[in-house]
């Protein structure tokens, strides 16, 4: 892995703590949560466990925690990856977005604000690595959005 295991796991590390505080954390306080808020709550849940699963399905032995690529690791440019170049990250953020949502607090609005650059940087530091391995993925990245897939121009 090279010079980039420690801040990649490093990266890890701050992800999986702001995950557990915004699952363990205190809530409440600042919004009410009514049912609707709640039922859109579980669909971002839902929809960013689909997407961690799916990601993860077709990067198959190639997955890591660890943002720097695998030795099994090929550029994956199809399924969630047509569409985004992190689909795992986001539904990280879309399964954070869901609690946060439904905790109803500022602690986890706070964390899951935190959590969002922590994702950030930490792509940001693979696509440096994935770069350095794979030659076509730099016009990947020009062609296809981070985190959210936005609607191609013609």
């Amino acid at each position: 892995m090279g010079s980039g295991n420690g801040r990649g796991w490093l990266l890890v590390s701050a992800q999986f703590l702001l995950l557990g505080l915004l699952v363990f954390g205190p809530s409440g306080g600042a919004w009410t949560v009514s049912d609707s808020l709640r039922g859109v709550g579980q669909a971002l849940r839902v929809g960013g466990i689909v997407a961690i699963g799916l990601g993860a399905l077709r990067l198959g032995r190639a997955a890591s925690v660890h943002p720097a690529p695998t030795a099994a690791a090929v550029l994956h440019t199809d399924g969630l990856y047509r569409f985004v170049r992190h689909p795992i990250y986001s539904g990280v953020v879309l399964l954070a977005a869901g609690i946060t949502v439904t905790n109803g607090g500022l602690f986890a609005l706070g964390v899951f604000a935190a959590l969002t650059v922590v994702l950030n940087t930490k792509a940001r530091f693979e696509e440096r690595l994935l770069m350095e391995r794979f030659p076509g993925y730099a016009d990947y990245a020009l062609r296809t959005p981070r985190f959210v897939p936005f609607p191609r121009r013609r």
